[in-house]
């Protein structure tokens, strides 16, 4: 009987382990271009996404490896794209974002429409909760991040953008709802300013320019909020070097419109383990309304 009932509990174990989902890394495809879909044996039947997009001349992968979501993804149970932008004619990958960032040899391609259908691809994979869907973004991948909070706001529900920008052209940026946007950067970034520049003679507003975008848009009230305490972001600066303004009043939906200021922060901080998090916080505390 003991052997028998031994028999029976490692046959029932077997198939209590079988049963669980594996995590996947998914190669997909869409018009020619390839990205990696990471699911994890946490994603509910329902899961949220979160799509990362890369820098001017960086990749996917190496993206991935500075921003480090691939761990919250699998702490936290939300689907993770990771795509590819093109190439241009100095074989560089980038996002055509806004006219100042970054498709620099004019190739006219439309990587909010792309970026649209991925979710869609991403979507016949694996059911996605079409309430909670993120885009992150660092430098012309910020840009883009912003991008598709403007075309698409009836489909993402918030981005975060670190040493990106908005659009120079508040006419081009017409959310059909309100959308959630952190802008996090460095004061001392010298390849996208804090203070707002230009990239070839193509304007791009300041740090506080796109939040300020942002919060008209999304109907919040002018009044700040500054008692959230600073994080430490970047491993080289002293102390908690990064100061958290928020506006969250009046904002339609309960979205809100956040600035992370890095004193003294380079456009690309030695980000600290506290960033991922603090990034997926912001992400998935917010939801859409239901339509």
């Amino acid at each position: 009987m003991r052997r028998l009932a031994l028999v029976v509990l490692l046959l029932l174990a077997g198939c209590s382990s079988s049963s669980t989902p594996a995590t996947e890394d998914v190669e997909l495809e869409l018009d020619g271009r390839p990205f990696r879909l990471h699911v994890p044996s946490t994603a509910p039947d329902k899961a949220p996404l979160v799509v990362l997009l890369h820098g001017y001349t960086s990749s996917a992968d190496e993206q991935e490896s500075y921003f480090q979501l691939t761990a919250e993804s699998d702490r936290r149970g939300f689907l993770y794209a990771t795509p590819e932008g093109t190439t241009d004619q100095r074989g560089e990958r980038f996002w055509n974002a806004t006219p100042a960032c970054c498709d620099f040899y004019r190739s006219g391609v439309d990587d909010s429409a792309y970026l649209a259908r991925l979710i869609d691809t991403v979507a016949a994979k694996h059911p996605i909760d079409p309430a909670r869907v993120y885009f992150v973004g660092h430098s012309n991948g910020g840009f883009m991040a912003l991008r598709m909070a403007c075309d698409h706001a009836d489909r993402v529900t918030a981005v975060v953008s670190l040493a990106g920008a908005a659009t120079a052209d508040p006419a081009a940026c017409e959310p059909a709802r309100p959308v959630s946007v952190l802008q996090i950067h460095g004061t001392s970034d010298r390849t996208i300013l804090y203070e707002g520049s230009t990239t070839g003679g193509r304007r791009y507003p300041a740090a506080k320019d796109t939040v300020a975008l942002w919060r008209g848009l999304d109907g919040c009230a002018d009044r700040a909020g500054t008692a959230a305490a600073p994080i430490d972001l970047d491993s080289t600066l002293p102390g908690a070097e990064t100061t958290v303004t928020s506006w969250h009043e009046g904002c339609r939906d309960g979205t809100r419109a956040e600035l992370w200021s890095i004193e003294d922060g380079s456009h690309i901080p030695a980000l600290t383990p506290t960033f991922a998090t603090a990034v997926v916080d912001f992400l998935l505390a917010r939801s859409a309304p239901a339509r």
